[in-house]
């Protein structure tokens, strides 16, 4: 299967295009497209949560989903379409695809508490499964993903690195991985080619930054 219609733009900031066009976490977005049928949010982190950005994917009938504990920040966008507010676990089907929520969090680090319940998303569209990891570390509750591709983190610090995040991959065994969440803010750009050496062979790694 061809990965082209996933876009990764400037750290976790995704795009994915179906029958439904998705966006996780839009970032730093130059062009006004207004095409997302659905826009998910990970947590309310400045990289993840761009109202800017958001105003200039979204139409009159996009959706959005994100954290429930993130009612307050999205009150910044007047949003006047339907919106999704999730706790990890919480599964909805929504403009035409079905989304899982799946937590999101720090294991030892201070930056994205277990208590905040941030999030990451499996998407079901046309038959392929999505995951879209976060910012989050490997957690337990991550590894009994199924899933086609899987978006995951890799730039550390904040995030699982490079290994870690290959031993997820190694234990969820999708089809194809694709990094993200390096190379700008944190990361290395070699940190790409790391996390391709360590997974395994019967998973395509696909570099998209």
């Amino acid at each position: 299967m061809s990965y082209d219609h996933i876009q990764v733009n400037t750290q976790s900031s995704i795009r994915i295009e179906g029958s439904r066009v998705v966006y996780f976490d839009p970032f730093q977005i130059s062009a006004e497209k207004h095409d997302a049928d659905l826009i998910c949010i990970t947590h309310a982190h400045y990289d993840h949560f761009d109202p800017e950005s958001i105003l200039k994917v979204c139409s009159q009938n996009t959706e959005l989903a994100a954290p429930a504990g993130m009612a307050k920040e999205l009150k910044k966008l007047a949003w006047k379409g339907k919106i999704h507010l999730l706790a990890p676990g919480e599964r909805v089907e929504t403009a035409g695809v079905i989304i899982t929520a799946k937590p999101a969090y720090n294991k030892l680090k201070p930056f994205h508490p277990k208590r905040s319940g941030w999030l990451g998303y499996l998407l079901e569209m046309d038959g392929t499964l999505y995951y879209v990891a976060g910012d989050t570390d490997a957690v337990k509750e991550l590894q009994e993903i199924k899933c086609d591709a899987a978006l995951v983190p890799i730039g550390g610090k904040f995030t699982m690195n490079a290994r870690e995040a290959a031993g997820l991959v190694n234990k969820i065994k999708p089809k194809a991985a694709i990094p993200t969440h390096y190379g700008s803010i944190v990361g290395k750009p070699q940190d790409a080619e790391t996390f391709r050496k360590m997974v395994d062979r019967e998973v395509q790694v696909i570099v998209k930054l």
